[in-house]
């Protein structure tokens, strides 16, 4: 594969996550792997599904400040689920709150907006870089069932915060 066929592959793939994303958040408004910034293969792009949890966690206010959340987006049973990073004026995660199954690989991909961002749970648990560049991924898979709160760090202050809840 050329590296023309490679970026015109990785552009589609972004689109259309992008697109799923948009479609789910619309239709419901009411071990360790990482990738620094390659294409990484496989389907990127899985439907995070269009409903939200029934039962959601309690955060305990971590979500207080987010303008960009409103509920948990349920993909349990998807193997890859995408994450854009940079949406909504480029200051918040989409979706911020999303629930997977143990085993999934939650990938991060950056719209370019909003300047430099990155991925840094807060127990520490996984950090991307930061970086400002549109098709920017970086991945972590969940094992460990419970709720993984991250930020961005530079826009934690504004409310540039996310969790994945694995259950």
């Amino acid at each position: 594969m050329t590296d023309d066929a490679r970026i015109e592959r990785r552009r589609f793939v972004q689109l259309t996550a992008t697109a799923a994303v948009t479609t789910v958040l619309a239709g419901c408004s009411g071990g360790d792997a990482d990738d620094r910034g390659g294409s990484s293969g496989g389907d990127d792009g899985a439907d995070t599904g269009d409903e939200h949890l029934a039962d959601e966690p309690d955060y305990g206010g971590w979500f207080d400040d987010v303008d960009g959340y409103d509920g948990t987006v349920d993909a349990t049973g998807n193997d890859r689920v995408s994450v854009t990073v940079g949406s909504d004026g480029g200051l918040s995660y989409s979706p911020a709150a999303v629930a997977v199954s143990p085993g999934t690989t939650v990938v991060w991909e950056w719209t370019g907006d909003g300047g430099a961002h990155d991925v840094s749970a807060v127990d520490g648990g996984f950090e991307s870089e930061s970086v400002d560049d549109e098709g920017f991924t970086f991945e972590h898979t969940f094992e460990a069932e419970g709720v993984h709160e991250y930020v961005c760090t530079p826009h934690e202050a504004v409310g540039m915060k996310g969790a994945v809840v694995v259950q």
